[in-house]
């Protein structure tokens, strides 16, 4: 039998003094009643009440169950209370694993917006290029730049990564001409640490992938840093065209290698597998989605 069912039919029968008026007020017979006392009383091992021809009566024992017995079924009661509400309110707060370039360039907008439409939401943000794992981070998103692994998560794309080349026109003026992947090899590049092989860089000439393997002047596992290299003239970098975008138009990085078809890697919400999410996450859910795809 179930013991919070059967704590629950105990103090309404203590409260009651009856077997008769608990079991219509459960709307049950008198005999499933009794039997659930019975259980309840076999694993306390005591007796739990006086029965009278007429009437019932708490024992001394059943008096000091009551209270421990009221107390877990009052905190139960509230606790179940609070998730009801937690379910219809979008408030609490909401723990996320975000990529560092993405948490200040891409998300920072939205993020503002959602936190104006619900004040009642606070938000735990966890920033890492690294994967986490959800369960043991206790994170409720995740976001995640890859092609993703059948793991029992659920996700939801929000756009595609297209991969760029670059460098600083100081660099360039100084370096020989690059007019084909073959020149990555007389040149420095500035790697991304957490790309395996990070010294491997994969070209589509529209035919085929061509990997060129590039002499690593830098290697890092901050984008940031290794775009801000770049500028610097330190070597040819390649990120996410949406990080240089405004260095690419103000002209303080050129973007090379054109001539190849840009690859794009997909960048997607990943979330926990329950039916019963927390208002707060599936509304995150909806409106960020919502947003990269308007």
């Amino acid at each position: 039998m179930d013991k919070f069912d059967c704590l629950k039919v105990f103090t309404r029968v203590a409260h009651l003094r009856s077997f008769t008026a608990a079991a219509n007020e459960f709307n049950t017979t008198q005999s499933a009643v009794s039997k659930k006392i019975a259980w309840l009383e076999k694993q306390v091992g005591v007796s739990l009440f006086y029965r009278h021809a007429r009437a019932i009566s708490l024992t001394e024992s059943g008096q000091q169950y009551l209270g421990l017995a009221l107390n877990i079924t009052h905190e139960m009661d509230c606790f179940e209370s609070n998730l009801r509400q937690e379910q219809a309110t979008i408030s609490g707060v909401l723990k996320l694993s975000v990529p560092s370039a993405f948490s200040t360039q891409l998300l920072s907008q939205p993020l503002n917006q959602f936190l104006n439409l619900h004040p009642q939401v606070t938000v735990d943000v966890s920033v890492s290029d690294k994967f986490v794992d959800l369960l043991e981070g206790n994170i409720d998103i995740a976001i995640r730049a890859a092609y993703l692994k059948d793991s029992g998560l659920k996700a939801k794309w929000l756009l595609d990564n297209e991969l760029v080349y670059f460098a600083s026109p100081d660099y360039l003026k100084t370096t020989p001409a690059i007019v084909d992947i073959d020149d990555l090899r007389q040149h420095k590049c500035l790697t991304y640490s957490l790309s395996t092989p990070s010294n491997l860089w994969r070209f589509n000439t529209g035919k085929e992938i061509v990997k060129i393997k590039v002499n690593e002047q830098i290697r890092s596992d901050n984008p940031e840093m290794l775009v801000q290299m770049a500028k610097l003239g330190q070597g040819i970098a390649a990120m996410p065209r949406w990080m240089v975008e405004q260095d690419l138009q103000s002209g303080t990085l050129i973007l090379l290698l054109t001539q190849y078809e840009t690859q794009k890697l997909p960048m997607y919400m990943v979330y926990k597998d329950a039916e019963q999410q927390p208002q707060r996450i599936r509304s995150f859910i909806d409106f960020l989605a919502d947003y990269f795809n308007s």
